[in-house]
């Protein structure tokens, strides 16, 4: 599953943000994309179910998708009630905090925040390439965060907005869709996630910093578990878990950044304009405007 829930996620965040009009699909427009030829033969669910299962069959891992037409309400889901690892959809809710503060004046876009070596992550993080002691912007950050997945950004943000505040934020996002916001577990920073995974093979993981981890990243996944244990100065021997990759499964098993994909696009969904007014009042038609962008 976690080998496919990145492309799987970015999927569903096209497919929520697009309103299903079939009578469009006729159109030559649209004739390469598959999910538009299932919707020209039957409703806009057409036979997804079985192409689903026919597509799920030819690759190692697992599926899951939530489409949900935002004119109608109406919905068609695919293991959407499971739990998966949610990665960079954590990113959303940081942004409508930090939107929403800029809202009510308590930071600006324009504000600076100071890069310290403690904040690198590791992945795709242009800020990385700033030295230690850069100021950036509130605006650099956010755009590096949502347009490239920067987890440096994201950590950074995190720190000026609260956890708090961003778990607040999805709970009170998935509420105003009227989901269940108990279907989303506790957001943690994304250096969080690095220190819970490497911590299920052993508890002094838990103290190693974005660094580290970024040095750790350097090997292939076969040779992270001898690579951690030189780090720590133990012996792979007294390891709680026999691979990197049930370390990853013993920490999804805690519900940490994990949650379902309806609840996720229950959160999507409370981005719409129609929620204006509703449990969303600290977050305007521009603020949300700026996120679907």
């Amino acid at each position: 599953m976690r080998h496919w829930i990145q492309r799987g996620v970015v999927a569903l965040a096209l497919l929520i943000a697009l309103p299903v009009h079939p009578e469009s699909y006729a159109t030559s427009e649209y004739a390469t994309h598959w999910y538009y030829e299932v919707d020209k033969q039957s409703t806009w669910q057409g036979d997804l179910t079985a192409r689903l299962q026919a597509i799920e069959g030819v690759f190692e891992g697992e599926l899951g998708v939530y489409v949900q037409n935002l004119a109608s309400g109406e919905a068609y889901s695919w293991r959407a009630d499971d739990p998966w690892y949610l990665a960079s959809l954590i990113k959303i809710p940081v942004a409508a905090q930090v939107l929403a503060e800029r809202q009510a004046g308590t930071l600006t876009l324009d504000e600076r925040l100071t890069l310290a070596q403690s904040d690198f992550v590791d992945g795709a993080s242009p800020t990385n390439w700033h030295d230690p002691g850069t100021p950036i912007s509130i605006r650099y950050l956010m755009e590096q965060m949502i347009t490239v997945s920067d987890n440096t950004a994201t950590d950074m943000l995190i720190d000026r907005v609260g956890l708090e505040a961003v778990n607040q934020r999805a709970r009170t996002m998935i509420a105003a869709s009227g989901g269940n916001p108990d279907d989303i577990g506790p957001i943690s920073k994304l250096v969080g996630v690095r220190q819970g995974v490497y911590g299920e093979l052993h508890p002094d993981a838990r103290a190693l910093g974005g660094m580290d981890f970024i040095a750790l990243r350097q090997h292939p996944v076969s040779q992270r578990g001898q690579a951690l244990a030189r780090a720590l100065g133990v012996n792979v021997n007294t390891f709680t878990q026999p691979d990197y990759d049930h370390a990853f499964d013993a920490y999804e098993a805690t519900g940490e950044n994990v949650g379902t994909l309806r609840a996720y696009g229950d959160l999507l969904a409370s981005l719409r304009p129609v929620q204006q007014g509703r449990a969303m009042e600290d977050l305007d038609a521009e603020q949300r405007q700026t996120l679907w962008m």
